[in-house]
């Protein structure tokens, strides 16, 4: 099992950050979703008691993820294998994730976070054991500093540009961390501590699998749980979501449940014509072939 602790510093309260994760959750949802092949389906998204954190809102999600990982990893899974489930339980400031494939038992991710009103300077969050410590890497996340690929890179989502127009925060300086350490109390701040354990029980292919997924949530775009990315696009997007309630984003979660599952019937259907018009075409040229003869 490889463990990681990422610790990814915000400049805003615990409580904005709330609403900005929720909204960042559901637009990139509907962004990134392309159908059958590609995206992701909302199978539930409801109130929970006595979970994980205690009280809070439960999902199930499914990831079809076929079109987003190298062809080294598709290669060794079934077609079928090419669907990710997540369950989420979210009791904010708590939450836990876990992703699982039915198709592989012997893999899973689960991700437990706390967010703190600190720029990422505690030690020891989780209360792990002396053994988890030791396999613990800690791996801090700059939302400014850290290195973005040039394909991935956009203007409008640059920290060190992006200003907001209602909140007038930004943009921010390379060292905006140190700038609130120094000046503590006087801009709004908080830290997503996120323990990230993956394991890929299979022999041979642990270590590169494992070593895979953690640099994939960390650096790329296209996928679900990117932290880097992610958390750029939710400061930058704050004039979106600035001023939004939980019940605004409980509306819009409903909406982007309705549109996905909409999009996933219409990619269903147009399959389904597709090879009818191909059959078609095939017994139409068997008959020419038949009459030529």
């Amino acid at each position: 099992m490889l463990i990681k602790e990422y610790r990814i510093p915000m400049p805003m309260s615990v409580e904005e950050y709330r609403i900005a994760q929720l909204y960042m959750i559901q637009k990139k949802s509907r962004e990134e979703s392309c159908g059958e092949g590609s995206g992701v389906e909302i199978l539930e998204n409801r109130p929970y008691e006595d979970g994980p954190g205690g009280s809070g809102q439960y999902t199930h999600k499914v990831y079809h993820i076929g079109k987003h990982i190298p062809s080294w990893f598709c290669a060794i899974l079934p077609q079928a294998a090419l669907r990710v489930e997540e369950e989420s339980w979210n009791a904010y400031p708590y939450t836990r994730t876990r992703y699982t494939c039915p198709f592989v038992e012997k893999f899973s991710i689960d991700i437990e976070t706390y967010y703190k009103p600190d720029t990422g300077n505690q030690g020891d969050v989780f209360s792990l054991s002396s053994a988890e410590k030791r396999q613990r890497t800690v791996d801090p996340i700059d939302i400014v500093k850290d290195y973005i690929a040039p394909h991935e890179y956009l203007v409008e989502e640059d920290p060190k540009l992006y200003q907001s127009i209602k909140t007038k925060r930004g943009p921010l300086s390379e060292d905006w961390i140190e700038e609130i350490n120094q000046s503590p109390g006087q801009n709004p701040v908080m830290c997503a501590y996120k323990l990230c354990k993956v394991e890929f029980r299979y022999w041979g292919m642990q270590s590169k699998i494992e070593r895979f997924i953690h640099d994939l949530v960390k650096k790329k775009k296209k996928h679900k749980y990117t932290k880097l990315n992610t958390h750029r696009q939710a400061w930058c997007w704050q004039d979106e979501w600035y001023g939004l309630t939980i019940e605004d984003i409980r509306q819009l979660e409903l909406e982007t449940q309705l549109a996905l599952a909409k999009k996933m019937v219409d990619e269903a259907q147009g399959k389904t014509r597709s090879r009818s018009r191909s059959r078609s075409r095939s017994r139409s040229r068997s008959r020419t072939s038949r009459l030529i003869e």
